[in-house]
């Protein structure tokens, strides 16, 4: 009889065992409880109307470029643990958010790689409205369900335009700071064709005041898609390093907020 409960009751625990869904449905495992790595780290890109083919497909490629790029494994085995988390979504509307990378530990080269071939096979699918509060909020809730133990939990948004729909977006910048998340802004602002709609001029400056928030926080502008691949390597290693250990900002940083 005991036997019998046995198995029964190990049954019944692996049907409630949590998975994570990704985009195309495919049930990924959740990361094992309490597992401590040196960040967790949400990759969000704007997939908006805003956003066409070709620049969405220059911002994918960059972060590839970056995961597989040496200096960020480096910066990796530099962490007190060694290991970080990161995750990759893109959003648009207010209810468009889609995680084409769930949840994945990296701690070397190996690792790294995997997690950008995983990204470089997902598929494109354009958005339409532009909501970062919805892309922020989903993001937080991703990282306070990830299971990782951490001190450090940050957001990596990007984005070419305002945040248009849902709720304003100082709400959310400011309630994922309250629950310890530091969001890193990178405003895209490159020149486009005459027939396309021209982005913001400021949209640095609205990052920099209405997005980007928490401790240590900054914002990188994208003037030219040409520097995308080095403001993205640029990017990662600075989330990745710890406030100590990081390396000095470059020129396009339009902020620093202090340690609180």
């Amino acid at each position: 009889m005991r036997f019998w409960l046995g198995l029964i009751g190990a049954a019944l625990s692996l049907a409630v065992l949590p998975v994570a869904v990704g985009p195309v449905g495919a049930a990924q495992p959740q990361a094992p409880a309490g597992q401590q790595v040196d960040v967790a780290l949400v990759l969000a890109v704007d997939v908006s109307a805003s956003v066409d083919e070709g620049e969405a497909g220059i911002q994918r490629a960059g972060y590839i470029a970056a995961m597989r790029d040496p200096k960020v494994a480096d910066a990796i085995r530099g962490g007190l643990n060694g290991r970080i988390a990161v995750a990759f979504l893109e959003w648009a509307s207010p209810t468009d958010q889609r995680v084409l990378v769930n949840w994945r530990v990296i701690s070397d080269a190996a690792s790294a790689k995997a997690f950008a071939d995983e990204l470089e096979k997902a598929p494109y699918k354009p958005g339409s409205t532009t909501s970062i509060s919805g892309g922020i909020d989903f993001a937080v809730d991703m990282i306070k369900t990830s299971g990782f133990n951490t001190i450090r939990r940050v957001i990596d948004i990007s984005g070419d335009g305002y945040s248009e729909y849902g709720r304003p977006v100082k709400e959310s910048r400011d309630m994922a700071v309250k629950a310890g998340v530091t969001i890193n802004g990178l405003p895209v602002m490159n020149e486009r064709a005459k027939f396309r709609e021209a982005i913001p001029p400021d949209l640095d400056k609205y990052y920099s005041e209405n997005v980007t928030g928490g401790r240590g926080s900054f914002t990188l502008a994208v003037k030219k898609l040409d520097d995308f691949n080095r403001l993205i390597l640029q990017k990662l290693i600075l989330e990745i390093a710890s406030l100590e250990a990081r390396p000095p900002l470059p020129a396009e940083a339009v902020k620093v907020v202090s340690p609180s």
